[in-house]
C-alpha cells in the first residue's frame, strides 16, 4: 500500500500545481486570495515589531529617574514601544493595514521606510499615506497590477473616457466634466500617442466635437480625420482654428448671459451647444519660433488663444488636452501660464527631470520621483493625478492604428459642425486654392 499511497499523493500534488497554475493565469485575484494573501498577512504580523525597531518606527518609554544626593541619574530606555497595527485587510492586488501613531510620531519615518517594508514582506510595492491625523495607511501590492491590466468597466457618461487601469486595479477614467483640462507628457515610445488614440476612440461615439492640432503634418491625429470637426497640421492653421474657437467662446458667453445661466450645463438640452475637446499633440511646435517676425507672432497668438480657452472654456463646454515630449519654461512664459490652468496631469517616461517636475511638481511633488522611475519597457505606464487631489500609477489600454481608423470611420456621421469653425476651414481651403 505504501507505493500506492505515495503515487496517489504525488498525483494529487501534481494536480494541485497544475490547477494552481491555471488559476493564477485565468483568475489571478482569486489565486491571490487563496494562496498569497494568507502567507503574506502572517509575514506582516510576525515581522512588524522587528521591522519597526530596525527602521526607527518605535517610541521609547520615558527614562527612569533617580536622585542620588545632588545628582539626577537617568536610565537608558530598554524596551521600545511599537505602534499598533490593524489586521491586514485583503485587496484584489495586495493588502492594506492601518497604523495608530504613538504620541510624538509623524508619518514621515513610515513613508521613508516603504522600501524596507517592501523587502521584509516580499511584495511588489508599498505605498504609505496619512489619510487622517494620528494614523498611517500602508498599502502593499503583491504583484505589478499594470503588467497585465484587465479591461474594467466605467460609467458611460458624456465626456468620460475609459483610458486603462489604475495600479489599485480600478478603472482609469478621464472625466472632463470633473477636470476640464489636461497636460500629458512623455518621451518617444513612452505610450503618449497610444493614450491620445485611446482618448479619441472613447470620445468618438459621444455627442462631442473633436478638434485636433498636430503640427507634425497630422501624422498622429490624422488617423481620426473623418471624426474630427477640424484638424490643423501647421501652426498657421492652428492660429486660425484656435482663433475661431475663441470667437465661439464669446458667442456662447452671450447665449449664457441672455439665458441667465453661468454655464452651458444650466441651459436646456435643446439650447445647449455641443461640447468641444481640443487635442494638441506636441505643444512645443506651437511655441518654438525660428526668429522671424511672423514666427514669433504666430507663437504668441497660439499662446494667447490656448490660455483663453483654458481660462474660460470649462463653463462654456471647451476642454483642452495638451500633450508634448517636453514641457519646460524654456518654451516661453506662456507655457507656464497655460500649465497652471491644466489641472489634470499625466506623466509617462520622460527624458529629463525638468519635464517631470513641470508636469507634477506643482501639484504632487512626491510623485516626481515615481514618474522618473518608469522604465523604457513599461510602455503605457504613467503617473496621473486623481479627482481627489492624489496621484497613482496607471496604464492605458493598447489602441492599434487599425482600431483607431475603424473607430473614426464608424462614427464619422456623429461629427458635429460648428458654424464659426466651418467658415474658418473654408477660408483656409480657399487660401490654399489661391
Amino acid at each position: 500500500m505504501g507505493p500506492i499511497l505515495l503515487a496517489f499523493a504525488l498525483a494529487a500534488l501534481a494536480w494541485l500545481l497544475v490547477a494552481g497554475s491555471a488559476l493564477k493565469q485565468r483568475h489571478p485575484v482569486w489565486f491571490w486570495y487563496l494562496t498569497g494573501y494568507p502567507s503574506t498577512a502572517v509575514r506582516v504580523i510576525f515581522t512588524w515589531r522587528r521591522v519597526a525597531e530596525i527602521n526607527g518606527l518605535t517610541v521609547a518609554r520615558k527614562p527612569a529617574r533617580r536622585v542620588l544626593g545632588d545628582l539626577e541619574v537617568r536610565g537608558e530606555p530598554l524596551r521600545p514601544i511599537t505602534p499598533r497595527i490593524s489586521f491586514p485587510r485583503a485587496t484584489p492586488t495586495g493588502l492594506s493595514l492601518v497604523v495608530r501613531l504613538r504620541p510624538g510620531q509623524t508619518p514621515g519615518p513610515f513613508i521613508a521606510a516603504a522600501d524596507a517594508l517592501l523587502h521584509a514582506w516580499r511584495v511588489h510595492g508599498v505605498r504609505v499615506t496619512s489619510p487622517e491625523r494620528g494614523t498611517v495607511l500602508i498599502a502593499a501590492t503583491a504583484r505589478d497590477p499594470l503588467e497585465r491590466p484587465g479591461l474594467v468597466s466605467a460609467p458611460a457618461e458624456l465626456l468620460c473616457a475609459l483610458l486603462g487601469a489604475l495600479e489599485s486595479g480600478g478603472a482609469w477614467v478621464m472625466d472632463l466634466r470633473q477636470v476640464p483640462h489636461w497636460l500629458i507628457t512623455g518621451a518617444t515610445r513612452s505610450g503618449k500617442s497610444t493614450l491620445l488614440a485611446r482618448l479619441v476612440t472613447q470620445l468618438a461615439p459621444q455627442r462631442v466635437a473633436l478638434v485636433g492640432i498636430d503640427c507634425k503634418g497630422g501624422m498622429e491625429l490624422g488617423l481620426f480625420g473623418s471624426r474630427l470637426s477640424a484638424l490643423a497640421t501647421s501652426r498657421h492653421e492652428a492660429v486660425a482654428i484656435l482663433g475661431a474657437l475663441v470667437v465661439e467662446i464669446q458667442a456662447r458667453m452671450d447665449v449664457c448671459r441672455t439665458a441667465g445661466a453661468r454655464s452651458i450645463w444650466e441651459l436646456s438640452e435643446g439650447e445647449r451647444p455641443v461640447p468641444v475637446v481640443v487635442i494638441v499633440d506636441e505643444i512645443a511646435e506651437l511655441y518654438l519660433a525660428d526668429g522671424s517676425r511672423q514666427s514669433k507672432a504666430e507663437a504668441e497668438q497660439c499662446s494667447t488663444y490656448l490660455l483663453r480657452l483654458a481660462q474660460l472654456g470649462a463653463a462654456l463646454g471647451f476642454h483642452l488636452v495638451v500633450a508634448g515630449q517636453r514641457v519646460g519654461s524654456d518654451l516661453g512664459p506662456g507655457v507656464t501660464a497655460l500649465r497652471a490652468q491644466l489641472a489634470g496631469r499625466i506623466c509617462h517616461r520622460v527624458n529629463d527631470a525638468g519635464t517631470a517636475e513641470m508636469t507634477l511638481g506643482d501639484l504632487n511633488p512626491d510623485a516626481v520621483d515615481v514618474a522618473q522611475s518608469i522604465t523604457a519597457e513599461e510602455r503605457g505606464v504613467a503617473v496621473c493625478t486623481g479627482i481627489d487631489g492624489g496621484w497613482g500609477r496607471a496604464r492605458s489600454h493598447l489602441t492599434t492604428t487599425a482600431e483607431a481608423r475603424k473607430t473614426a470611420t464608424a462614427y464619422q456621421d456623429r461629427t458635429p459642425e460648428l458654424s464659426g469653425l466651418s467658415r474658418c476651414l473654408e477660408a483656409l481651403s480657399g487660401g490654399e486654392g489661391r
